[in-house]
């Protein structure tokens, strides 16, 4: 439900200041991805996706008087938090607004503590899915289009018992993300009657995963569950237990799923399956669609939910005539929900004139965006099997 908004003349002088202080300039987002690390492969798309919005609020003339949008990228490397915190200090020298990003949980969590909480500074995140983070203090100033692995993990279930799987063996990455969506994926599986043989955690960027192996193949399990990243420690495990005969079919949850696992490993990896989050929406289609155009797939790993977030920063904007990140910020959860005209991808300068003559908009954009208590997405999830090397979309849950 929309916040009540309150027309006091303090914040129309507020707003008027900001206004005037706001307009045709530059308006710098920060792209705060892992460009290199265990989903290298990931990010250019994302990256893709939140500038695909950036440029077409340029391209429309509508955003605070003519502004012009400008992306800064800088890497977190998924799981630096060292890293992660130093690019992001860089993105506010740079003078950033608002930062869309991080993209892995852990690096996200450090850059929130380190960086925004003390700055002021908003962030939506594509991608950082641990539970962990719903609760993390944050100042009202974190939000997520994509949504928590405590849902995830009971889509992964729902998957594994449709199969008729009963056993799993189950790994994970070694850090916030994979250690919250591992226990949300045993408490799901089990409480639906299944077994979970074993719950071991793995490094990323080892050479060899074969102890791990075989620890996973001693305890055994009908499908073997990689809650890591596909191009490091994930890809690991399973190319060693493929080697071993330890498991031949994997249960893949969303930070495994890209065009680049099933072409490391190939054939071998048909008949494995998972869950990403994703929607069937109309806004869905119209972005994939708007992606072809330029170049990039729609369709890959949260990058429509990385075109939602540099859409919803830039539309609070807007509704706030600020880019402060304290004048906007308490404008993102009335631009996502209703009431208000409802907004999808390519419609973006629409939404910017409904706002600049005080109207009120539904932004639902290419997820479906609804976002619900502290500012995190409801979300649904695509169901996908690998055949003939390709991650095929079967359903959506």
């Amino acid at each position: 439900m929309k916040k009540l908004l309150m027309a006091t003349a303090a914040a129309a002088l507020t707003a008027g200041t900001a206004f005037a202080d706001g307009h045709a300039k530059e308006v710098k987002l920060g792209v705060l991805f892992g460009f290199t690390g265990p989903i290298e492969s990931l990010t250019p798309s994302m990256a893709q996706g939140a500038e695909m919005a950036m440029e077409e609020v340029t391209e429309s003339g509508k955003l605070l008087d003519g502004a012009k949008v400008t992306p800064v990228r800088a890497d977190t490397g998924c799981i630096d938090n060292g890293l992660a915190t130093a690019n992001a200090e860089k993105l506010l020298a740079e003078g950033v607004s608002g930062i869309i990003g991080g993209d892995c949980s852990g690096v996200t969590g450090a850059v929130l503590q380190n960086v925004a909480l003390p700055n002021g500074m908003v962030m939506i995140s594509p991608s950082a899915s641990s539970p962990g983070l719903t609760s993390m203090e944050d100042n009202g100033l974190f939000f997520r289009t994509t949504p928590s692995d405590a849902r995830q993990g009971e889509i992964m279930a729902e998957i594994l018992k449709d199969r008729g799987i009963e056993s799993i063996a189950l790994t994970y990455t070694n850090n916030d993300y994979g250690k919250g969506l591992a226990d949300s994926i045993q408490s799901a599986f089990e409480a639906a009657g299944g077994t979970v043989t074993i719950v071991t955690a793995h490094e990323d960027g080892k050479g060899d995963y074969s102890a791990e192996v075989g620890a996973l193949a001693s305890a055994g399990g009908d499908v073997l569950v990689v809650a890591g990243y596909l191009d490091q420690g994930g890809l690991g495990i399973i190319q060693g237990a493929l080697d071993s005969g330890a498991f031949d079919t994997f249960g893949l949850p969303d930070g495994m799923i890209g065009e680049s696992l099933p072409k490391n490993i190939g054939p071998d990896l048909d008949g494995s399956f998972g869950q990403i989050a994703g929607s069937d929406s109309k806004g869905a289609e119209i972005f994939a669609e708007m992606a072809k155009e330029v170049g990039f797939d729609g369709t890959s790993a949260y990058s429509s939910e990385s075109y939602d977030a540099a859409a919803l920063l830039l539309l609070a904007m807007q509704a706030a005539n600020s880019t402060e990140p304290s004048d906007y910020v308490g404008k993102i959860l009335d631009v996502a929900n209703a009431p208000g005209e409802p907004i999808n991808p390519g419609e973006l300068g629409k939404a910017l004139e409904i706002l600049a003559n005080g109207g009120e908009i539904d932004y639902q954009g290419a997820t479906g965006v609804e976002l619900i208590g502290p500012g995190e997405s409801a979300g649904s999830y695509r169901e996908i099997e690998v055949r003939d090397g390709k991650n095929e979309t079967l359903r959506f849950r």
